[in-house]
């Protein structure tokens, strides 16, 4: 059995009620003994339940001036936990809106107390009883975050996470105040190759969600932008390796008219061209794009061996789908559109790809 006087719960709060009150008795009922409850800028009116929780003596309680945000208040607790607690294996963040049963909170530290590993309770949004707009969120939330980041996440928004020692020195340091500090984490444990595991956990609205801080059109657009940021990246990435590629071309190609008289030797400027912007394409994607600590000359080999495919399937096709259809050389217009369809899927293909397999980490 773990002993859970190794973990610290940290309890960030917004004007509370007496839910905060029921969350802190269940945790102390089964067996906790350091809380650290943060109090992010609560109105006057609701400040008593801090006081009332900070009778207790497992409870250290901190306070924001201002609300700052839950992304701040996490971090405040962390980094007076790193100071503070140094012999603590980790911490275990909840939310106060009392959604987080304590068995399932205890359920997460001790599975992180036994694996080392970085622990999100997921909750299941199948179940009948789940919001319409808290289920649909998350499965998009988590399909984009499948597509456009490489991982597979059941539960994106979760709050409650066990987090080991050693990962939060790093994540204490991720960008953020609000809602998206939780999805830069995410991030940052894919970047710093963090392992995780996940813990299901019960599935609990109280009345919907309704005493929810989050803003659904600014805190989702925070969150969105970071996890589209790769993609977004990637595109710049690729056009600026386009225009690399086509001013090398016709600069070498008008430089050198008329030196070049072997057909086979006018097609120096296009390969040195190719070349060139695609070393370039590489070290960016590689250092600015997908952030990849890998080893360079492995992501190098697997990067060209995406090109040739790559090159093959869309001469394969573009004119394949012309013969199949029919379509004349003449209609310009309808070529035109099956050549941008095409090379549009092989753009999201080529970012999955790389993505997955390129500048993945190396799994051990």
């Amino acid at each position: 059995m773990s002993n859970l006087s190794d973990i610290s719960v940290v309890l960030p709060s917004l004007d509370p009620d007496e839910k905060l009150t029921a969350v802190i008795n269940g945790l102390l009922e089964y067996g906790f003994t350091d809380i650290i409850l943060i109090n992010d800028g609560s109105k006057p009116e609701n400040l008593h339940y801090f006081e009332d929780a900070a009778q207790h003596p497992e409870v250290h309680l901190l306070h924001h001036e201002v609300n700052r945000g839950k992304g701040a208040a996490l971090k405040t607790a962390f980094t007076w936990f790193l100071q503070n607690r140094p012999d603590a294996k980790g911490v275990v963040t909840v939310d106060g809106d009392n959604q987080h049963h304590p068995a399932d909170t205890k359920a997460c530290a001790e599975h992180m107390l036994k694996t080392g590993h970085l622990v999100l309770g997921v909750r299941d949004f199948d179940q009948p009883d789940v919001p319409f707009k808290s289920r649909n969120g998350n499965k998009i939330t988590s399909f984009v975050f499948k597509v456009f980041v490489g991982m597979t996440i059941s539960d994106t928004q979760t709050g409650l996470r066990a987090i080991p020692r050693k990962d939060l020195e790093i994540l204490n340091t991720v960008y953020g105040d609000r809602f998206e500090y939780e999805t830069n984490m995410l991030l940052a444990m894919k970047t710093h190759g963090i392992p995780f595991d996940e813990v299901k956990i019960r599935t609990v609205y109280i009345e919907e969600n309704k005493s929810s801080h989050f803003r659904a059109v600014r805190d989702s657009w925070r969150i969105y932008k970071l996890i589209l940021a790769h993609f977004f990246r990637y595109t710049l990435s690729s056009l600026a390796s386009a225009v690399v590629d086509e001013g090398l071309f016709v600069g070498m190609t008008m430089a050198l008219q008329g030196i070049f008289v072997d057909p086979l030797l006018t097609a120096i400027p296009f390969l040195v061209a190719r070349v060139i912007s695609s070393l370039m394409n590489f070290y960016v994607n590689k250092k600015l794009v997908f952030q990849a600590n890998v080893s360079t000359g492995k992501a190098m080999a697997k990067y060209f061996a995406l090109a040739v495919p790559q090159a093959i399937a869309q001469l394969a096709l573009t004119y394949g789908i012309y013969l199949l259809l029919g379509i004349p050389a003449e209609a310009t217009a309808l070529r035109g559109l099956i050549y941008a369809i095409v090379m549009t899927a092989l753009f999201f293909a080529s970012f999955v790809i790389q993505q997955r397999w390129v500048f993945a980490k190396d799994k051990n």
